[in-house]
């Protein structure tokens, strides 16, 4: 698993001061092949960014904070997707009636509203906003729940962009509560310099021969799972056509982060590595409650991947400025990782999930596969269009087990419209996988989140299997009496 590893901020709110003349100079700006992938007939793909509030919602700022604040930071929240002369797909700037996008549902009177929420929640998974419109709405639950007082949730459509851009905007109408003229942090991701980087051509070629032959394999078993390998039918694939249009339920789970750090400290790994294996456990240990037989089935976890060369988040004035390269947008690719079975890393040793995680990001990170995966999918776009690309992602996604994407979030706690926001998480839909499962961090809590496809996956069963693994992984790494030596 890779992060979206995040090292600082470059003060995000310094995007609030383009004003509405730059804004309106790209009146039809060309919609990006994976915007068109991301709205097909295929995948209608949306980014649910959720902000729980410590106090009860006050809404009476929202409209002033959507057209101040929120319109201003992209002109694709104030356009639709049209089609020119030549068929071409191209963003129109549009006026934008900010109160058809918000949201404030009605809940019968009850003392807590979990149920409700939930039910809600499902509904607007599965719904498609309106194409003549621009692509986004904001829900308003100002009902308390066991988790929160009420709850902002961001419905942006992934033609938009993609988790990194999204993001940037969404934390562009926050700020931090200590200081709201400071700029938020984030997790570091610098890394030291390495005996490695310091060994001429000669010494790294035998390094780089390996890399490339290993890029080779990791490419050929991509191209073969896109187009002819499936996994198996297991407690966690069901082979279901169309589920992406099935309801889903969504749960979640709070770890402690410095929990995660002694686990980390205590094995001489990454956090990837700890998550990554606690994730792949968890989900072993749930197929084999569910049929024990799958323990040992083909299973394939689909990691999608920032492939941006940026170390954190830039502002979204810097990724609207094309001396940059467009770093708005989708800029992510995918790789395919098979699962671990029991057989392999027997139960009884939940610690050499985490291990076995180490080496496959390892590998992962030394292959240039995630490239050539992106060059050809640019190679499938010339010659059969946007709607062929978008089958094969189709194809890859309904062929694998689990989807996994995460994000860095800030180490300072936010607010919005003076509302103190005590937890952040975030979700997505619109493929045909029956499990999407989220990882985003937020001051010192990890906040997994469980997409499962209804009346298929039992979500409570699922989530306590990950609970469990996380636990397991825990106890054993702090028996453990000396670092081990895992290069």
């Amino acid at each position: 698993m890779v992060w979206f590893g995040l090292a600082s901020k470059n003060n995000i709110f310094s995007s609030l001061t383009i004003s509405m003349d730059q804004l309106y100079e790209e009146v039809e700006e060309p919609v990006s092949p994976a915007g068109q992938y991301f709205n097909s007939s295929f995948i209608c793909s949306y980014v649910f960014g959720f902000l729980e509030m410590e106090i009860p919602i006050d809404d009476s700022k929202t409209l002033p904070l959507i057209k101040d604040v929120f319109l201003p930071i992209n002109p694709r929240f104030s356009s639709i997707m049209i089609r020119d002369e030549n068929g071409k797909r191209k963003w129109k700037r549009v006026e934008v009636k900010p109160e058809e996008h918000v949201k404030i549902p009605k809940f019968p009177e009850s003392e807590l509203y979990d149920e409700y929420f939930d039910e809600y929640v499902t509904k607007i998974l599965t719904e498609r906003t309106p194409q003549n419109k621009p692509l986004w709405e904001i829900h308003i639950i100002k009902y308390p729940t066991s988790k929160a007082a009420g709850t902002v949730i961001f419905k942006l459509h992934h033609a938009l962009g993609d988790g990194y851009s999204l993001m940037g905007a969404l934390l562009s109408c926050l700020e931090r509560i200590d200081d709201p003229s400071l700029p938020l942090t984030f997790p570091s991701r610098a890394s030291s310099t390495s005996q490695a980087s310091k060994k001429n051509v000669i010494q790294k070629l035998p390094s780089f021969i390996s890399s490339f032959f290993s890029s080779m394999l990791d490419f050929g078993s991509s191209l073969v799972k896109t187009r002819m390998a499936v996994d198996d039918k297991t407690p966690i694939r069901s082979g279901y056509e169309g589920t992406e249009s099935m309801p889903f339920a969504l749960s979640s789970i709070s770890l402690s982060l410095d929990h995660v750090k002694a686990i980390k400290s205590k094995l001489g790994v990454t956090i990837n590595d700890v998550i990554t294996g606690m994730i792949f456990y968890g989900i072993r240990l749930y197929m084999e409650e569910i049929e024990y037989m799958a323990r040992k089935a083909k299973s394939t976890a689909v990691v999608m991947l920032n492939t941006r060369n940026v170390k954190g988040y830039q502002s979204v004035k810097e990724m609207q400025n094309s001396k940059v390269k467009g770093l708005w947008g989708n800029k992510i690719s995918f790789l395919q990782v098979p699962i671990p079975k029991l057989s392999q890393s027997k139960s009884y040793k939940p610690l050499e999930f985490v291990w076995n995680a180490r080496k496959l990001i390892k590998k992962k990170r030394r292959s240039f596969s995630v490239y050539l995966i992106g060059l050809l999918l640019d190679l499938e776009m010339k010659l059969k269009g946007p709607e062929a690309v978008a089958k094969i992602i189709y194809n890859t996604l309904g062929n694998c087990s689990v989807v996994i994407s995460n994000i860095f979030g800030p180490l300072e706690q936010m607010a919005v419209a003076n509302h103190p926001i005590s937890g952040l998480y975030f979700t997505m839909t619109g493929g045909p996988e029956n499990i999407d499962i989220t990882i985003m961090s937020y001051v010192k809590v990890l906040r997994i989140t469980l997409r499962t496809l209804k009346g298929f996956i039992d979500e409570q069963k699922f989530k306590f299997c990950i609970e469990k693994a996380f636990d397991v992984i825990f106890k054993a790494a702090m028996e453990i009496s000396q670092t081990p030596n895992n290069k």
